[in-house]
Formats: C-alpha cells, sequence, structure tokens
C-alpha cells in the first residue's frame, strides 16, 4: 500500500493497519461479521478466517460487493452469538440510530467478542442523504457502553497533522475562486486570484502534511479526523 496514497490522504494508512492488527486478532476459522462493508476493500485481511458481510445497499451510485446478508444493521438476520468479531468502519455516521445498531452487533457477537470500529470526528458531509453523526471520543464511549460493550481502547485514528491535511485539501476543492464569488470588479479579480493561489498550495500542502503525519502523529491537541475503537462484549 501507498504511504499515504495518490491524494495524500494518511487516514487510509492508518485504517488499514488497524484493519491489519484486527485480521491479526482473528484466529484462523473464527467469524468475522464486516457490518456496512461496502466493497469490502479490507476482505484479504480475514482470508484465514471467515468472512461475511451485511449492508442495506442503500446509497445511489456507490459500488457494493455482493453481500451475505442485504439489511438494515439494525435487524441482522442470523441468530444471537454468531461472530467472534465485528468490523464497523466508517459506517457508525451513516446510521440513523446508532445505539439500535450498536446493540444489534451486541446481540449477534459472542461473548469475549471484539468490535472494531472507526467514525469520524472531523469530515464533509458524504453519502448524502444518508449522513446523520460526528462522533467525540465520550460520544462513542456512551454509546457502546450503553448498548452493553466493555470499551478497551479509544484512540485518534490519525493524528492532528492528518486533520490538518483534510482540511487543506478540502479547501483546494471548494474553496469558491471566481471574481463573482467575491463581487466582482477589481476587487474580486485580486481575491479570486488569491483563492487560485490558496487552492493550488492547498495541493501540495495536504500530501505534505499527510506524509508528516505518518512520520510524527501528534495526539492531544487540535482533534482527529477519526476515532478508531476496540471494545469486548
Amino acid at each position: 500500500m501507498a504511504i499515504y496514497g495518490a491524494s495524500g490522504n494518511s487516514s487510509r494508512t492508518y485504517l488499514h493497519r488497524f484493519l491489519t492488527r484486527a485480521g491479526q486478532a482473528v484466529q484462523p476459522g473464527q467469524l468475522v461479521l464486516d457490518a456496512g462493508s461496502g466493497r469490502a476493500p479490507y476482505r484479504k485481511l480475514f482470508d484465514h478466517a471467515r468472512y461475511e458481510t451485511a449492508d442495506f445497499l442503500a446509497v445511489e451510485g456507490k459500488k457494493y460487493t455482493e453481500q451475505d446478508y442485504v439489511c438494515d444493521l439494525a435487524q441482522i438476520p442470523v441468530e444471537d452469538a454468531r461472530f467472534d468479531h465485528v468490523l464497523l468502519t466508517q459506517v457508525l455516521e451513516h446510521i440513523p440510530e446508532p445505539a439500535t445498531v450498536l446493540a444489534e452487533l451486541h446481540r449477534v457477537m459472542k461473548p469475549g467478542g471484539t468490535l472494531w470500529l472507526t467514525a469520524p470526528l472531523f469530515y464533509a458531509e458524504h453519502e448524502k442523504p444518508y449522513d446523520f453523526f460526528r462522533y467525540t471520543e465520550f460520544g462513542l464511549r456512551h454509546l457502546l457502553e450503553g448498548a452493553g460493550f466493555e470499551v478497551r481502547e479509544v484512540d485518534w485514528m490519525e493524528g492532528y497533522l492528518g486533520t490538518l491535511s483534510y482540511q487543506a485539501r478540502l479547501m483546494s476543492r471548494a474553496l469558491p475562486s471566481s471574481p463573482a464569488d467575491y463581487g466582482g470588479g477589481l476587487r474580486g479579480r485580486a481575491l479570486a486570484l488569491v483563492a487560485k493561489a490558496c487552492k493550488r498550495l492547498g495541493r501540495r500542502v495536504a500530501g505534505n502534511l499527510a506524509a508528516l503525519d505518518l512520520r510524527h502523529k501528534f495526539v492531544g491537541k487540535g482533534l482527529p479526523k477519526n476515532y478508531q475503537v476496540v471494545a469486548r462484549k
């Protein structure tokens, strides 16, 4: 895998590391549920296990792999205590009733089973209209403990430089840059030129900050882009 990806996204590397760790924690033959799997991009990390997927396939234009269970994650059509591990990565923000879904995941997990979860704190709206929440570490703990889980770890997925990288990349895409956006006239043209320069600078800065984030993961000040959580039933 590339160090930070073509778009300068250190989060992809950190997520891959987190799920590699999850794969290493799964014993051969154990049963894993990838809840909200989408295209199931991390399936190969669980080749030594029995791997099942569930998704409700609702987002227009999104590509999905063939699912074992096409369902609402609040009602997964399996028996109690089926899975040894559950993955829920970058999904919780798309769930309108997160407490209900976490309780359902608790139901389908075996006693002692592990939930591997990631969720954003700072990210633009996406997969609209199915984008409902952002999560602090305290909100995640509250929801998980309320569903019956024992929270073992809540950590920043990437460091603050990764968040700054994302902000710079978002600016390079979203900053208005036409004279009309700034009222037109001489002043509008001048401000539009400044905005275009900022967008070009943002693209360059984003990649550099992402690379730095992988070498120097600063936590505790600023804010993470995402949290990663390990919880047990």
